[in-house]
């Protein structure tokens, strides 16, 4: 069985076939425990989020009881188990689409750091796959755990676009840079990023306006320079790059030393040493 929380709430079995899931408090319940597979999740807080928001039954016990009864029917007794004050999902992690996003994502960022960009790719564009908007759409008041999952997809959206750059691929990566870029203007890894994709793809003075338009973003909004990664990035671009050597010519050779010049007849010999003996004349 499969469970799929990056989205509205559904689930799948294993051949494929949809399982119905019907009414709101149903599926709140459901996302609920497929929040913390293979845990018990005490009866206090399975009300507190199932009817959160809301005023729950005068009998909330047995309200929770009715709907864990359906629950069960929905997907089987031996999904939902009981446990010591409360229920659980009686599930593997990696069958929660939100867990398995999570152990992908982590996967990617580490083949990442380990210099593997290619196998980071396909391990991130997985863990992409899986996300359907919006996270815990059927928690409508889990705002704030919504945007942490957000939060995390940012991270993994950063991981495959930097293995991108490092596959030497930074033209397929500028378009979602830019528009990310405009969604999060103070992101700046993210900016980073960019700057270096554009560098990369050989626009020098695009990448200092880019770093341009952050640096004034982040001293207008928080009152703060650039982080350590932004700063390097422009002084890296204020540094002008080497000339290089044309493609097939040679580099100059150095100059041969002079050779020393032929010793002449009439050099005067060393001190301490006898020149040659004159030669005698001929007797008349």
């Amino acid at each position: 069985m499969q469970i799929f929380v990056l989205g509205p709430t559904r689930v799948r079995r294993l051949d494929g076939a949809a399982v119905p899931v019907g009414g709101a408090r149903l599926r709140a319940l459901l996302t609920v425990l497929a929040l913390r597979p293979g845990r018990t999740v005490p009866v206090a807080v399975l009300v507190d989020e199932v009817w959160d928001g809301d005023e729950p039954p005068a009998d909330a016990v047995a309200a929770l009881q009715a709907l864990v009864g359906r629950l069960r029917r929905a997907l089987g007794a031996a999904a939902v188990v009981s446990g010591p004050g409360g229920y659980r999902l009686a599930v593997a992690p990696d069958a929660v689409d939100l867990h398995r996003f999570d152990r992908l994502a982590a996967d990617g960022a580490r083949s990442l750091e380990a210099g593997e960009p290619e196998k980071a790719l396909a391990v991130l564009d997985d863990a992409l796959a899986l996300w359907r908007d919006p996270v815990l759409a059927d928690l409508p008041g889990r705002t704030a755990e919504a945007a942490r999952w957000e939060t995390r997809r940012r991270g993994a959206v950063r991981s495959r676009l930097a293995a991108l750059l490092a596959l030497g691929r930074p033209d397929e990566a500028l378009p979602e840079l830019a528009a990310l870029g405009d969604a999060f203007p103070l992101d700046e890894p993210l900016h980073a990023l960019r700057i270096r994709a554009l560098c990369a793809t050989g626009r020098p003075a695009e990448a200092l306006a880019a770093y341009e338009t952050v640096r004034r973003r982040l001293a207008t909004r928080l009152g703060t320079d650039p982080g350590p990664e932004l700063r390097a990035l422009h002084t890296t671009l204020l540094t002008p790059a080497p000339a290089a050597t044309p493609p097939g010519a040679r580099a100059p050779s150095p100059e041969p030393a002079p050779a020393p010049a032929p010793a002449s007849a009439t050099t005067a010999p060393p001190p301490g040493t006898r020149g040659p003996s004159p030669e005698l004349a001929p007797a008349p």
